[in-house]
């Protein structure tokens, strides 16, 4: 029912508005009184233009404002992307040098590699012909020391002869040649004491003592000749001394040992014995 009078309402009140002037004011009235005035319409209408001026303006200054900030980051970042650019540019000339460097590097590595591998080799073969001619040589030498040692054998053998004939002669004629300096120059006796040791006190058993004496105003002179004299020797004189001064009943006033070869330390025990050593017989006259 109420459908229906809206309906009848709707379709009826246009033409009642336009021909009935009570209705058109009571519709005006009725307008008026829920709807606003023009003059409130138009103040409205104006704060909302006012409202929408002043958005717009704050809109253009945002607008502009973030223009400017994208600008400013444009160019910061057209900056950035510069500097990108002359670093990426930068790292890349730096690369590409490295890589020349290291391609460089890589060559010479190969070169020495190669060079080292010729080395070894050569190092090799070298050592190879060294071990060889090593071998060689030791053989040769071992022949050689062989062929020495059957030599040296042989040369030991006459040495040994020889030596033993050539200190007994030598020391004959050192003392031949001692007496003839002593008795015809200087006036003096030289006596070649040649005497049996019956206790075995020299040697420890029974033999024949040899010494030459020295006799000269007075004084005797025990003397040892020897073309050399070791160790052994210098003992062994002490004692033919002692023995000798025990068989004459008479101390001897000098000792003396004459001998062109005698060590150094010998010469001091000879010397703690009471031995005086020379080697020749100038020395002994002086």
């Amino acid at each position: 029912m109420a459908e229906d009078i809206r309906e009848v309402i709707r379709r009826e009140l246009p033409a009642l508005v336009t021909r009935d002037p009570e209705i058109r004011d009571w519709v005006w009235r009725l307008i008026h009184e829920y709807a606003p005035s023009r003059a409130e319409t138009e103040s409205r209408f104006d704060k909302m233009l006012a409202e929408i001026r002043a958005m717009r303006e704050e809109s253009e200054r945002r607008w502009e404002e973030n223009q400017r900030k994208w600008e400013e980051n444009q160019r910061q970042l057209q900056a950035m992307r510069e500097e990108s650019e002359r670093r990426w540019e930068e790292n890349q000339r730096k690369w590409e040098e490295n890589q020349r460097k290291w391609e460089e590097n890589q060559r010479k590595w190969e070169e020495n590699q190669r060079k080292w591998e010729e080395n070894q080799r050569q190092l090799q073969a070298m050592r190879e012909e060294s071990e060889r001619r090593w071998e060689e040589n030791q053989r040769v030498i071992r022949e050689l020391l062989e062929q020495i040692r059957r030599v040296d054998r042989r040369i030991d053998r006459t040495i040994g002869a020889l030596g033993a004939r050539w200190g007994i002669s030598t020391e004959a004629s050192f003392r031949n040649a001692l007496r003839a300096i002593l008795e015809e120059s200087f006036g003096v006796k030289v006596e070649r004491v040649e005497e049996w040791d019956e206790s075995g006190e020299v040697f420890d058993r029974p033999d024949q003592v040899e010494l030459d004496v020295i006799i000269h105003n007075g004084q005797m002179l025990v003397c040892e000749i020897k073309s050399a004299a070791s160790r052994s020797d210098i003992y062994t004189f002490e004692r033919k001394v002692r023995w000798y001064e025990r068989r004459m009943q008479r101390k001897a006033d000098r000792k003396l040992l004459i001998s062109p070869i005698v060590l150094e330390k010998d010469k001091e025990l000879a010397q703690e014995l009471g031995i005086e050593v020379y080697s020749d017989a100038e020395e002994v006259v002086s």
